[in-house]
């Protein structure tokens, strides 16, 4: 297959149009501003409530406005951040929190330990439907029985049993961080409101499907030492963070270049090479832990045959689809564990050749007569639409008939949660342990509709993965996950991808990490010479 024809899917934009549409957009029109960095988004935010009706984009902002009590650091691991230390008992049951002193809310009260009871309290309400309910009420990775507050400064947790995993747990991002937010972030119905939470900027406005706007919290209570993952040194330093909702990738790069933005923080890699030529941009890439790939509905009347999920596997062209979707950037890799793992080896690394003929022969075991498949997607992450358009065609040359859907990002992201597709592209935000990589795609489609993987070995194996610490002993279960997941076939998982930002000339100190979500702290403007 010649992928070079592959690029024809998408049409191209130039440059000059695309100027010419921002001079007249009031979406991303603005003049630059000494006191503002304006941060390309290319979705709206779901809310500003950590950890309920969110996506990727809305844990980037709302993790400037709320903190938790523990983080992620640079290095994958978990450090103190609205708490001082963490005490573990001897029996791993109990993890006693202390809490940082002169620590106040951005409407001046103090921290105390009650506020984060009230928080707490509100995150296992049921009702309130929480993204991370299940993780700590017993219906995945531990059941928290009970949190105290002994004094202002303690806060005290019991868990059922113990839980290597539950300070990671506590610290992801897609769990809102467990920020803990001032109680007048409800308004007295007992609705949220706005976050008022602890972090270095606070929030001020939200012109929906233009931006979002934070101003700096000078009261800011910040940890010593050096910029630390989303732990320490995370002083503002620019008085405004203005979050511009730029949906296409063309007008954003428009965006930056005439100097309507200040910062694309997940440039297309497709794009890179174009963005390298400008003299008046700084580019940098790291290495994140998000995953991309094709999603199967496992209990679908025709995918629910696992020979017709394996042939779509065989179908496809790993290398040559990654390096077309990715311009080379990203490796290809079949698992679920990012490439920048250490946890990443030999089981996790190694890439089925395809197999047409293979494929052929599983399609006419399972009685396939050309069926059509509907594989959704979304266009406002072109990786995510340009690994769907090139599935299609791989597929095809196999016998396979799918049809690919395209909805925006919203509604994706309600059927994923719902389990409302056959096919899907999907993105998967960083998550920094094995095990929480595993997790995110594996429990009982019954409790858990959004999960692929229901499968028994594989919870038996998953859950055991939580309860050890030693190395080598993960690593032996994690490659027998490997080994399931890809007998199951309940997702094709392509790439973890590479996070290139480009910035302004005059950005200064911008600097990304493996989690992908932006940071503006610890960011200034060069003064002009």
């Amino acid at each position: 297959m010649n992928m070079k024809k592959m690029k024809s899917f998408r049409l191209p934009v130039s440059t000059a149009l695309m100027l010419g549409w921002l001079a007249a957009s009031p979406l991303v029109h603005a003049q630059p501003q000494a006191d503002t960095l304006r941060v390309r988004l290319n979705a709206d935010i779901r809310s500003t409530d950590p950890g309920f009706n969110r996506d990727f984009n809305t844990d980037a902002v709302v993790t400037h406005v709320v903190e938790g009590l523990v983080a992620y650091r640079e290095d994958s691991s978990v450090g103190p951040l609205l708490a001082q230390s963490v005490a573990t008992s001897d029996d791993g049951r109990t993890y006693t929190f202390k809490l940082r002193q002169g620590v106040k809310f951005q409407n001046g009260a103090p921290l105390t330990a009650d506020d984060v009871v009230f928080a707490w309290k509100r995150y296992m309400t049921p009702a309130n439907n929480w993204r991370c309910l299940q993780e700590f009420d017993g219906r995945g990775l531990s059941k928290v029985v009970k949190v105290e507050a002994p004094d202002p400064s303690t806060v005290v947790y019991t868990l059922e049993k113990p839980s290597a995993l539950f300070l990671a747990t506590l610290a992801r991002v897609d769990c809102g961080g467990t920020g803990i937010y001032h109680r007048s972030s409800l308004d007295a119905d007992g609705k949220w409101r706005e976050p008022v939470g602890t972090g270095p900027y606070k929030f001020s406005e939200w012109k929906r499907g233009q931006y979002i706007e934070l101003v700096r919290n000078d009261a800011y209570k910040s940890i010593e030492g050096a910029r630390d993952g989303n732990t320490g040194a995370k002083k503002a330093v620019i008085s405004k963070v203005r979050f511009m909702i730029v949906p296409d990738s063309s007008a954003a790069k428009a965006a930056l270049m005439s100097g309507a933005i200040d910062l694309n923080f997940n440039v297309n890699d497709e794009d890179i090479a174009e963005y390298k030529k400008q003299k008046n941009l700084t580019l940098e890439t790291t290495s994140t832990m998000g995953v991309q790939g094709v999603l199967f509905q496992t209990q679908d009347p025709l995918l629910k045959d696992v020979r017709i999920r394996q042939a779509i596997a065989l179908s496809i062209d790993m290398p040559e689809l990654v390096s077309t979707v990715t311009a080379s950037m990203a490796k290809p890799s079949r698992s679920v564990i990012p490439t920048a793992s250490p946890y990443y080896k030999a089981a996790e690394a190694a890439v089925p050749a395809r197999n047409i003929e293979q494929a052929k022969k599983l399609l006419a075991q399972a009685g396939y007569r050309g069926q059509p498949i509907k594989l959704l997607a979304t266009k406002q992450y072109e990786s995510v639409y340009n690994i769907a358009l090139i599935t299609q065609a791989m597929a095809q040359e196999a016998g396979i008939n799918m049809e690919v859907e395209v909805l925006d990002w919203a509604t994706l992201l309600d059927r994923y949660n719902k389990g409302n597709y056959q096919a899907m592209a999907f993105t998967y935000s960083a998550r920094l342990d094995p095990s929480l990589s595993y997790e995110m795609v594996t429990g009982p489609k019954d409790k858990q509709p959004r999960k692929v993987l229901d499968d028994a070995q594989a919870q038996s194996l998953l859950d055991k993965s939580m309860q050890v610490a030693d190395k080598a002993e993960r690593q032996a279960i994690f490659d027998q996950l490997e080994a399931r997941m890809r007998d199951v076939v309940p997702a094709v998982f392509m790439y973890a991808a590479t996070n290139t930002s480009a910035a302004a000339a005059n950005v200064k100190d911008y600097k990304g990490w493996p989690l992908g979500t932006p940071r503006a702290w610890g960011v200034s403007f060069r003064s002009a010479p």
